[in-house]
């Protein structure tokens, strides 16, 4: 399972790294990964990819806000008392996990049995 698994990410890797390559760019980004399914045939795996892309890239956006708000000289203070929820009267709102979840297209609404 291993060794498939490895040669599917080389596959998808290859393609979107032969496309910056074109492009004169050294790093595959998340872009080109999605681009990768896309081309290879892996349509279905693309969109839910992408979406998640533009969730986490969100989350790192609004996640850089805060800290540019918090730019205070004692933030190491306030990073250790965002992690155990507030202390000394301060209170911090936890960030909204990122969650992903990729449904299945088709009529079938019943899980596969194992």
């Amino acid at each position: 399972m291993q060794e498939c698994a490895t040669e599917f990410i080389s596959f998808v890797t290859a393609e979107a790294s032969d496309k910056c390559h074109k492009e004169n760019r050294k790093t595959v980004n998340g872009d080109g990964i999605c681009w990768a399914f896309s081309t290879l045939g892996f349509d279905n795996y693309a969109e839910a990819i992408v979406r998640y892309l533009y969730k986490y890239r969100e989350a790192e956006r609004l996640k850089a806000n805060q800290n540019k708000g918090n730019s205070t000289p004692d933030n190491h203070e306030e990073e250790s008392n965002y992690r155990s929820g507030g202390q000394h009267g301060r209170q911090t709102e936890l960030p909204i996990p990122l969650e992903f979840r990729a449904m299945e297209r088709g009529d079938n609404s019943q899980a596969r049995p194992s």
